[in-house]
């Protein structure tokens, strides 16, 4: 028996106590849970200062000084230099916190969207009112359909890469 413990379980009085995640089979999907925001947490603070005039204007000054400001890992740092919305979740950022890097880099919630995708801002919103993604295919990973990561335009397997894969690409 392993005595490593398992990513998905947490400290429950001194025990390992298994997490189900029943949502790590959803196929393009990462969920924000309290493991994500733990990971989170420094990218998604240096978000939330871009809500203020003054950092978004030092951080367009020189992006890499005022991230090195904050505790992020270096990974997270790259992955917003990169501009890189899917990067930067798997880091453990929130689309809600992320959406202010967008803001001041003039970007609509559409269009940043439309780049998680792998479309255009107009393909985005065209999908979108034609009712998005079909369920059919998407349920589960291994399906044939969508939003299976074999079937996005980032690439067989970019949803569900690791960073590390991510990069050595």
């Amino acid at each position: 028996m392993s005595t490593t413990r398992p990513a998905s379980s947490a400290r429950h009085k001194g025990k390992n106590v298994a997490l189900e995640k029943p949502y790590l089979d959803v196929p393009g999907t990462l969920i924000f849970d309290a493991e994500q925001s733990r990971k989170g947490y420094w990218i998604n603070q240096f978000c939330m200062s871009l809500m203020k005039a003054e950092n978004r204007e030092r951080f367009k000054a020189n992006e890499r000084a005022y991230m090195d400001e904050w505790a992020m890992t270096e990974e997270q740092k790259q992955a917003v230099l990169a501009r890189d919305l899917n990067w930067c979740i798997r880091t453990g950022g929130n689309i809600y916190f992320l959406a202010k890097i967008g803001a001041t880099d003039g970007k609509s919630f559409q269009q940043m969207a439309g780049s998680m995708t792998g479309m255009t801002e107009e393909e985005y919103r065209n999908m979108m009112i034609g009712g998005g993604r079909s369920v059919e295919g998407n349920r589960y990973i291994g399906e044939n359909g969508t939003a299976q990561a074999h079937n996005q335009p980032q690439g067989k397997g970019h949803l569900n890469a690791s960073a590390t894969d991510q990069t050595a690409s």
